[in-house]
């Protein structure tokens, strides 16, 4: 009989996480001017930690899966706040959460409030960009792309994906809740 190989703890897989998301933060800079990096690495930092904090809405693995996959998350969303990574970052920060980009528990359940902060992140990488001078400017929606794209690597990485998100957020807890299409 052979044996399973030995599975990551969550510490690790959290660890992993966060190598990935600040790898694909690096990479949604390098198509911008080096000024941005440090705003785009702050925009992929906020948004992952609000991917990872959807944990408390997911639907329940059989155990022990659900156990390490929600101390993974828990992990990954703290981890992401530590001052390892968000050094050098909390002048961006701190305006991301001026703006009302922060993390919430509705992320992950009110669609309004999830289109709310991608339009704020947006919104803060065009601000950005508008104090360089006029020609080390990116195009017009670059950053609509780079949230876009953000996002989508962030649940990728963390393992989330948005018809899985949507479902969960509808189908958790004791009744359905009616989508605004199902409503008579």
């Amino acid at each position: 009989m052979s044996e399973s190989p030995p599975r990551s703890t969550p510490e690790a897989q959290a660890e992993q996480r966060i190598t990935d998301i600040l790898r694909a933060a690096d990479s949604w800079s390098k198509e911008a001017p080096g000024a941005l990096t440090p705003a785009i690495r702050a925009v992929c930092i906020r948004l992952a930690e609000m991917v990872a904090d959807q944990r408390h809405y997911l639907a329940p693995l059989p155990e022990p899966q659900e156990g390490e996959r929600r101390a993974m998350l828990a992990l990954v969303a703290d981890r992401l706040r530590s001052a390892t990574v968000t050094e050098g970052l909390e002048q961006h920060l701190q305006a991301l959460a001026e703006m009302e980009l922060r993390s919430t528990g509705s992320w992950s359940t009110v669609a309004t409030a999830q289109t709310e902060w991608i339009t704020t992140a947006i919104r803060y990488l065009e601000t950005c960009a508008s104090r360089l001078p006029a020609g080390e400017r990116p195009d017009p929606y670059w950053a609509d792309d780079v949230v876009a794209g953000i996002i989508a690597s962030a649940r990728a990485l963390i393992g989330i994906d948005e018809l899985h998100a949507r479902t969960e957020a509808r189908y958790s807890g004791q009744f359905k809740r009616v989508a605004p299409e199902e409503e008579t």
